[in-house]
């Protein structure tokens, strides 16, 4: 059955809502669109205003077209004289939009065609929209998927009854994903451009680690500590400054846990070649900014308030650890305090206070040649 028959299109419409769980109306709007494609490719032009409705009651289709009303026609696909137009409508002025309508019982056969692919195609998008509106309120949280397809720029990962995709920036650096392994994936956001609506997932950003910490931590949902901030780069190092509301509590500790199990357990999930730093936050810039660039340790900070810019001073001994492989530990910390911190070293102190330093070692020198001379 090549050509397409309007009878059999409305008697479809039902089917088709029941069997793809989608209402009505949805379905005999992609229906009519459809027809208004097969009609403009059998009778029409291209870029021509083209609507139709299906009377589901009686089992016929009308088509619309739109023509606007001008002084000299140019394209009588998408224009019409006034003339003419004053014969549809007598009252018709220029600039009017004038449709005319068009009974439509069937189509040829590549009219047909086009039509069913544009059926097909917008039945897809449209369950694929019905999926996504149940994941809507997933947004934010971590689900299983299992990974369905490794391309190059992204991993099709398969969360139950939708799919979607880790971008390439979402992904953790060096992470190697097999098809069918099992993974855990942030829902980061639904993203509807012209080929339809996508799920976006991530392992990379900051939430994720939050989210993993949430499920070992049960003093996080309790109340007792909290994360401040989060500053990471994924498969390489996450920073976390964590403060506790409760009195005697300590927070780096909990997030660690005994015997490190807690970090281990995040690790395990986002592998173990990512390093993570769990450190104290404090209310004084000065101190959170030391504590951020641990393991180094910090001689002195000055803080520009108005350009939100820190000097840090270290030890010369200090200094490529403070900056970390690639600029990796002051770009965190940065991130993490929301200061841009320079790194200088740490002039030696005074000579002042070096004197006496030589005074006493003189002292027993001459103390030793009096005794010789003795």
């Amino acid at each position: 059955m090549d050509e397409i028959n309007i009878k059999q299109l409305t008697l479809a419409v039902r089917t088709i809502a029941e069997e793809k769980n989608l209402p009505e109306e949805t379905v005999l709007s992609i229906i009519e669109q459809a027809i208004a494609a097969a009609w403009r490719r059998d009778n029409g032009e291209r870029d021509q205003e083209v609507r139709s409705e299906l009377n589901v009651n009686d089992g016929t289709a009308s088509v619309f077209v739109a023509r606007e009303v001008v002084e000299e026609v140019g394209s009588d696909a998408l224009e019409i004289s006034l003339k003419d137009a004053k014969k549809v409508k007598k009252d018709a002025v220029l600039g009017d939009i004038i449709e005319e309508k068009h009974e439509v019982t069937s189509f040829g056969r590549v009219a047909a065609q086009t039509a069913k692919q544009v059926v097909l195609q917008r039945l897809r998008e449209a369950e694929r929209e019905v999926v996504l509106e149940e994941y809507e309120d997933k947004i934010g949280t971590v689900v299983n998927g299992i990974v369905q397809r490794v391309e190059p720029r992204v991993i099709r990962v398969e969360l139950g009854k939708a799919s979607g995709i880790i971008p390439q920036s979402e992904q953790i650096q060096g992470e190697f994903y097999s098809v069918g392994s099992r993974i855990k994936v942030f829902i980061k956001d639904i993203e509807r451009d012209n080929r339809g609506p996508q799920l976006i997932l991530s392992r990379a950003n900051e939430q994720f680690v939050e989210y993993l910490f949430r499920q070992e931590v049960p003093e996080l949902e309790a109340g007792a500590v909290e994360i401040k901030a989060i500053a990471r780069e994924a498969g390489r190092r996450t920073k976390l400054a964590v403060a506790s509301t409760v009195p005697g509590v300590d927070p780096v500790g909990t997030f660690v846990g005994g015997h490190g199990t807690r970090v281990q357990a995040v690790m395990n999930e986002i592998g173990d070649q990512e390093k993570i730093d769990i450190i104290t936050f404090d209310e004084s810039t000065e101190q959170f900014i030391k504590n951020a660039l641990s393991p180094a340790e910090v001689a002195r900070v000055s803080i520009n308030e108005k350009d939100k810019r820190a000097t840090v001073y270290v030890n010369e001994d200090q200094q490529s650890i403070a900056i970390g492989r690639a600029g990796q530990n002051v770009r965190l910390a940065s991130r993490l305090t929301g200061y841009e911190l320079d790194i200088e070293q740490a002039l030696p102190t005074k000579a002042a206070p070096q004197a006496p330093k030589k005074n006493i070692e003189d002292s027993l020198l001459d103390a030793v040649e009096e005794s010789s001379k003795e």
